[in-house]
């Protein structure tokens, strides 16, 4: 089973980036897509990106895309998200999890790291 953590997050303003890192430990993580997702107060979880097992290939939620950059590293269990020109709306705590494929999450969640955007 993979286990996750994810960190990277932090306040910022509006207009500002941010890239959050997924730190996977376990042999498992390349034989996995994986996705982002977010929580913000008072909202359901929500999809936010996902990519491939080998990176090759990447979904966005509509709110995401334009804006935000899935990646990810297996030689480092390392999964990135490059978020640009942030919105207050962002703001939420982001998960990392496995997910069948484009957007379906499974296996546990971490503790997220919280991303705040002021206006």
């Amino acid at each position: 089973q993979v286990q996750l953590v994810e960190s990277g997050g932090g306040l910022v303003q509006a207009g500002d980036s941010l890239r959050l890192s997924c730190a996977a430990s376990g042999r498992t993580f390349s034989s996995v897509a994986m996705g982002w997702f977010r929580q913000a107060p008072g909202k359901e979880r929500e999809f936010v990106a996902s990519i491939s097992r080998n990176g090759t290939k990447t979904e966005y939620a509509r709110s995401a895309k334009g804006r935000f950059t899935v990646s990810r590293d297996n030689a480092k269990n390392t999964m990135y998200l490059q978020m640009n020109r942030l919105k207050p709306e962002d703001t939420a705590v982001y998960y990392c999890t496995p997910v069948v494929p484009p957007s379906d999450p499974f296996g546990s969640w971490g503790r997220g790291t919280q991303v705040t955007v002021s206006s």
